[in-house]
């Protein structure tokens, strides 16, 4: 059986795996399910179609799964899916997602969510994440593996973050940041490539070294946009020898390549 404190209300529609452990004061919505080995904190409102998968954690005073912050909301049964091993911490709120995206939110596995987060309508984020407090991302926007997002940082509609990023706390962000690239300001702005994390994660010398050149062309060189998308293509072909990296500096190519809110520059 559940291990329900006796002053939660869960809904008797709700889908709780059996060791499922919810906190004084919470409260489970009809809709949601929620995998083993889960915790869930006091006072904390899990509400919505929402799923979690195994072994996540969520702290006190946490709201999943709530109303999108969006006036063109009319309460369409759109979802919030987060998957396996997430810690989410004090205060964190992540909303559905809206009729106007294709109706989902989803956090992936093994993220490190920090207290006073905002999640909102229609984000996209990977695995491995880390959410420092009370980072703010607005609706649609993508955040994909091994990304770093600072405390107090803020990041506008549809923006892109790219695998293994870095936004430094603080920052306003209102364009893509590319793989592998460290940003940060009150307007962000590239500060070289993310070194220490890369050595951290495994990535060879070789590798990080031609990531170095190819943020070099791209924002070193004094080349145009297009000027520098096919230097970085010419540099994939080049390092076809070495799949590792000839597989990174695709990744970085094709980021670029498919912005349309434009990199941060």
């Amino acid at each position: 059986m559940s291990r329900i404190h006796a002053t939660a209300i869960v809904d008797s529609k709700a889908q709780l795996a059996s060791d499922v452990e919810v906190g004084p004061y919470s409260v489970i919505g009809p809709h949601v399910q929620i995998g083993a080995g889960s915790k869930i904190g006091s006072h904390t409102v899990i509400e919505g179609h929402t799923t979690l998968g195994i072994g996540n954690t969520i702290a006190h005073f946490a709201a999943i799964g709530g109303a999108p912050q969006d006036m063109k909301y009319r309460g369409e049964p759109t979802r919030l899916q987060i998957g396996d091993r997430n810690t989410i911490r004090e205060f964190t709120t992540i909303h559905t997602g809206t009729a106007q995206d294709d109706g989902i939110t989803q956090l992936g596995n093994d993220n490190w969510i920090m207290a006073y987060v905002h999640i909102a309508h229609d984000c996209k984020i990977g695995n491995n994440t880390i959410f420092s407090s009370n980072a703010q991302i607005a609706g649609h926007v993508h955040v994909h593996d091994w990304a770093i997002m600072g405390g107090m940082s803020g990041v506008h509609q549809f923006v892109r973050i790219g695998q293994h990023a870095m936004l430094g706390g603080a920052s306003a962000l209102v364009q893509d940041i590319p793989p592998f690239v460290i940003a940060a300001g009150d307007k962000a702005s590239p500060h070289g490539i993310n070194v220490e994390g890369l050595k951290r994660r495994g990535f060879s010398p070789e590798t990080i070294a031609a990531l170095r050149q190819a943020y070099k062309v791209l924002y070193k060189d004094g080349l145009s946009f297009e000027e520098a998308k096919v230097a970085i293509q010419k540099m994939v072909q080049e390092s076809s020898s070495d799949a590792a990296t000839a597989q990174k500096l695709t990744e970085f190519h094709d980021f670029i390549a498919a912005s349309t809110r434009g990199i941060i520059r």
